[in-house]
């Protein structure tokens, strides 16, 4: 991943290659401006010259994926890559919890209070928090890399799968029924809602074809309900029979059709939130482009990229220009961890205190999560240590590495970055 730039006034640069940060950092020119993700400042820079930069997102239900693609006149290119992982069923289940919490504090309390469900009012274009995190995720890091990056352009994948055309076809006309990228669109949808498995067998790993529960023949209709994915033996043997013909145990037939009328869970979650996701980055002042997740696992399987949630984002776009992916580049793995929690205390299996309320979230300045560096001349763990620290009333810290836990006091702790309710790490291949 390169490395992202910005003048001595803060204003973003073109991002840099590791060798060049690391001789400018070496000869003084130039300061480490955040740590994640790494920013350098350049101290002897005030006027510069930028090329396109395009920023691609693909929203997903559980992982977002994020890439920025450099324009030169020779090449396009992936210059920096993310995957951006949501906490929607984290905040979804913490609200069920505190929902049962509450409940049973009002069991215990015998006095009686009126409802007051009908008094609460939704407004328009209400979303659950679930939901909405999904968003604030994506545009908070749309926010952050523009403070970094030229950005001149904005490429977003507003919906995988558009489930009211696969339903009715002949919404928008039968040439977008019978084009080319419906068909990759219905596939897709498929091979998630059924496991990439064949609904007949179970078979896995093989080649799947798409096939029409009731047969046209019968009075079968291309509407997805109607679509599953069966091995080729499975097609063959069942040609054009009727269902209760083919699958003769009734539990697994009932199966099956209760399979093909259940609606996709992520693929609603990203159909709700796409407009949302697509009104805010607009709002960011930067010319933004919308476009379907059929064509951009078109444009994947063209240039014959493996799946990877960031390598669908680079691969955002009309396709009229091939974008070049190494796709053994390390990866930024950010994952959505939140800001910490309201409770004021922990609770016993019988929903009654176990612990003290918190006095203060910072000590000495320091909060847990917080990014800091240790340095110790002496002891068992003499050197420095760079990770995050945990925090206790008795000033006492732990910082937290990739091989072990040190203790110490906070006094020998300096902050290098503070906590921002995401955890972060280097994949790569």
């Amino acid at each position: 991943m390169n490395v992202f730039t910005v003048n001595k006034h803060g204003e973003p640069m073109m991002p840099c290659h590791p060798a060049r940060a690391r001789e400018l950092l070496k000869q003084k020119r130039a300061r480490i401006y955040k740590r994640i993700p790494f920013t350098i400042q350049v101290v002897d820079r005030e006027e510069f010259e930028t090329q396109d930069i395009e920023l691609k997102l693909d929203p997903g239900s559980n992982t977002t994926g994020v890439a920025i693609v450099q324009h030169n006149p020779k090449e396009a290119k992936t210059v920096w890559q993310a995957n951006l992982q949501h906490r929607g069923q984290q905040i979804k289940d913490d609200l069920e919890k505190r929902r049962g919490i509450r409940r049973g504090r009002r069991n215990r309390k015998t006095r009686y209070r009126k409802a007051r469900f009908d008094n609460r009012k939704r407004e328009e274009g209400w979303l659950p928090p679930s939901l909405v995190s999904r968003v604030d995720n994506v545009v908070t890091w749309a926010k952050r890399l523009l403070k970094y990056l030229p950005i001149t352009s904005i490429a977003v994948e507003t919906v995988r799968f558009d489930t009211q055309k696969m339903m009715n076809p002949e919404i928008s006309g039968v040439e977008y029924q019978q084009g080319e990228l419906m068909g990759y669109e219905v596939r897709e949808y498929l091979l998630e809602k059924f496991k990439r498995s064949c609904v007949y067998c179970g078979i896995t790993d093989v080649p799947l074809e798409v096939e029409h529960i009731v047969p046209k023949s019968r009075g079968g209709s291309n509407r997805v309900f109607n679509l599953t994915l069966s091995c080729r033996d499975c097609n063959l043997e069942k040609g054009n029979k009727p269902l209760e013909q083919f699958i003769t145990d009734a539990d697994h037939r009932q199966k099956i059709l209760q399979w093909a009328k259940q609606p996709l869970t992520d693929a609603a979650a990203v159909n709700a939130t796409r407009y949302r996701i697509g009104n805010e980055v607009k709002k960011l002042g930067v010319p933004v482009s919308f476009w379907s997740g059929g064509r951009t696992k078109k444009n994947r399987i063209h240039r014959g990229y493996p799946k990877d949630h960031w390598i669908d984002a680079a691969c955002v776009g009309s396709g009229e220009e091939e974008v070049v992916v190494n796709p053994y580049a390390p990866v930024l793995e950010i994952k959505a961890t939140g800001r910490g929690s309201r409770q004021m205390c922990r609770i016993n299996k019988y929903g009654f205190p176990r612990t003290k309320a918190k006095a203060v979230k910072r000590i000495h300045g320091f909060q847990t999560g917080d990014m800091v560096e240790l340095s110790q001349d002496t002891g068992k763990y003499r050197g420095t240590f760079q990770g995050k620290v945990v925090v206790r009333n008795s000033g006492t810290f732990d910082i937290v590495t990739t091989e072990r836990k040190i203790s110490a006091t906070w006094k020998k702790f300096r902050l290098l970055q503070r906590f921002d309710g995401y955890q972060y790490s280097i994949a790569s291949a």
